[in-house]
């Protein structure tokens, strides 16, 4: 998607350890009209599967899974990070290491919104390690529910997230697709498609 990675480019900060901030557009400021390109982008690429839930993970995935939302017109969920009196049910849990935050947390999805006859596509901003996705996807296996597939902003190619979610049969589409970053030019290099 070239709107999205010359934006990347633009207003991308590299910095050390194979981080790349976005967040003056993308997952902290929001910009609006680039979402709705990047909605109808997923739309276009997972046309052909039948989606009647998409499901994300808080906090930077809700914005990307609402506007994609629209184009399906299906519902979002998210996992949660954290149990509250919100969620004091049922709910289906999984484990995650975060690339971004450094840390391993239990996300969790109430069972009333997640089941048998779902068909599910995840949706993201970023992939790096690809634990993130593993536990989503974890969280549609444990529902009896049907993974059709997963849809990530940005991908970190020189990162092994994307090779295992490929490898385990996932449909992927990353939107953009990083090869190289270099924090002392602040140099990107994209995948072509």
């Amino acid at each position: 998607m070239q709107l999205l990675k010359e934006r990347i480019r633009r207003d991308g900060i590299v910095r050390e350890g194979g981080v790349l901030k976005v967040d003056s557009f993308l997952n902290h400021q929001m910009d609006i009209d680039l979402f709705e390109e990047i909605g109808k982008e997923f739309h276009r690429r997972f046309e052909g599967e039948e989606v009647t839930k998409i499901l994300t993970i808080e906090a930077s995935g809700i914005g990307i899974a609402c506007i994609t939302a629209r184009y399906f017109q299906v519902p979002v969920v998210f996992a949660k990070k954290n149990k509250t009196k919100n969620i004091a049910g049922d709910v289906y849990t999984s484990r995650v290491e975060s690339f971004t935050h450094g840390r391993v947390y239990d996300i969790m999805v109430s069972k009333d919104f997640l089941g048998k006859g779902d068909k599910v596509l995840l949706i993201d901003d970023f992939l790096a390690n690809g634990k993130a996705l593993e536990g989503l996807a974890q969280l549609v296996e444990d529902a009896g529910a049907e993974l059709t597939g997963a849809g990530i902003v940005i991908e970190k190619g020189f990162q092994r997230g994307g090779d295992a979610i490929r490898g385990r049969g996932i449909h992927l589409e990353s939107l953009a697709i990083i090869d190289s970053m270099d924090a002392a030019s602040g140099t990107i290099t994209f995948r072509e498609r």
